[in-house]
């Protein structure tokens, strides 16, 4: 068995992937163009994937192609329908960045909520050397209890921040995206109400046909001129100019993201030019990579492999 890593480079240098080698031979690639993808998959008995289309492009000449584990829970690079004719199955992974999607989440808040980056440069900056009273906070900031916290979807990831939430002291109310899910033990509303009541608004979606640009200038209106906004589903969830117009008129406090439309950041990205960090935070889509989940899910991909081995032996 062949097994190809097409894009390796994104799951760490710091990963041990030694255990693949016990199933058959192990080519890595750090990056992969779709042209590059289409010769490294010829002789590809599983394809390891992350960010590549996995499509008729990249795979038309994989005649020996019997799987794909993509190292992420979202498949929006497979072409499930050209996988469904050829006969290619395919594998994804969910639950395993629960803990530090979360963990990031508040890191995030935190950072925000506090104004920690002008507090952090008063003390560098040596204002508080010498300074006349033992305590600085011309920047005010306000206790996480007794808030309101709206979710924007209340799956695994959004129940584990709920919980957390709600350990704080915060009122946790979320709104159901698709319509149809219902979480014991939290408050469901409708959209309006999500936005008028929360004093931070956190995403926790995917992205579909209900969530894309579901965060634009209606929604930013409607929020408390005080909110703090949170998104750690996906870029495209996010109306990037709509929302740097909203923090440039104070539509809404601040807001921290992990994810963009465009990644890496296009240097078209309206974002760009705001430079407060106690308005803006944004990290580079690090919110899934802890040591800890990267090898929990090569771990996931390693076992899956080996499954598909056994109910396939033919194969």
């Amino acid at each position: 068995m062949k097994i190809v890593f097409l894009d390796a480079k994104t799951i760490g240098d710091d990963m041990d992937l030694s255990g693949f080698a016990s199933l058959g031979e192990v080519i890595e690639y750090d990056f992969s163009t779709a042209q590059q993808a289409r010769e490294r998959a010829k002789e590809a008995d599983v394809i390891v994937v992350n960010k590549v289309e996995m499509n008729e492009q990249t795979l038309g000449d994989a005649e020996h192609l019997k799987l794909i584990c993509v190292t992420a829970t979202g498949t929006n690079n497979l072409d499930k329908n050209y996988l469904k004719q050829r006969g290619i199955a395919w594998r994804n992974v969910a639950g395993y960045s629960t803990e530090i999607v979360t963990q990031h989440t508040f890191a995030m808040l935190f950072y925000l909520l506090e104004k920690l980056p002008y507090y952090d440069e008063y003390v560098k900056s040596e204002k508080y050397v010498g300074d006349i009273m033992f305590s600085h906070f011309a920047k005010p900031f306000h206790e996480l209890n007794g808030m309101t916290y709206g979710i924007i979807g209340l799956g695994n990831i959004g129940r584990r921040v709920a919980d957390i939430a709600k350990a704080f002291g915060c009122k946790v109310i979320y709104y159901s995206t698709s319509g149809r899910n219902s979480q014991p033990g939290y408050e469901r509303v409708e959209w309006n109400e999500l936005l008028r009541r929360s004093d931070i608004v956190s995403v926790h979606a995917p992205l579909d046909e209900n969530t894309k640009g579901l965060m634009n200038k209606d929604a930013f209106s409607k929020m408390k001129k005080s909110a703090i906004f949170l998104n750690l589903g996906r870029g495209p969830i996010v109306v990037e100019q709509d929302l740097a117009d909203a923090l440039n008129k104070g539509e809404i406090a601040a807001a921290g993201l992990d994810v963009l439309t465009v990644e890496p950041m296009s240097p078209k990205n309206p974002l760009r030019t705001i430079k407060d960090s106690t308005k803006l935070l944004i990290t580079p889509h690090i919110g899934w990579a802890s040591v800890e989940a990267r090898t929990r899910l090569m771990n996931i991909v390693l076992e899956q492999i080996k499954d598909y081995m056994r109910e396939n032996p033919s194969a």
